[in-house]
């Protein structure tokens, strides 16, 4: 998905103030940390994933993964952070870092 700079830069505001939810690190990408992501975005929308790979081309390669493998959208990366969105069929309003 596409976003314009103003839905950009709203998201990243948002984002600035939330904390990683995931940890990607010396495992790699395994099955349970991409369940554990797909449900994160599921419940919160948007989310931070930190990379703690140590490699820089590894750790662009794992995000690219994580992005198609949870048909999500790379809204900014910055240093082993990513801050990604999946915005929710039915948002529940407690959960949603959207609507919040």
């Amino acid at each position: 998905m596409a976003l314009s700079q103003d839905r950009k830069k709203a998201l990243k505001t948002i984002g600035h103030k939330l904390n990683p939810i995931v940890i990607v690190a010396g495992n790699g990408l395994t099955e349970n940390v991409l369940m554990e992501i797909n449900r994160a975005l599921e419940d919160h929308e948007l989310i931070k994933v930190k990379f703690s790979v140590g490699d820089r081309e590894l750790k662009n390669e794992l995000i690219a993964q994580v992005v198609k493998s949870t048909r999500s959208t790379l809204v900014q990366g910055i240093g082993n952070i990513a801050l990604l969105l999946r915005e929710a069929k039915k948002p529940d309003p407690k959960k949603s870092n959207l609507l919040r």
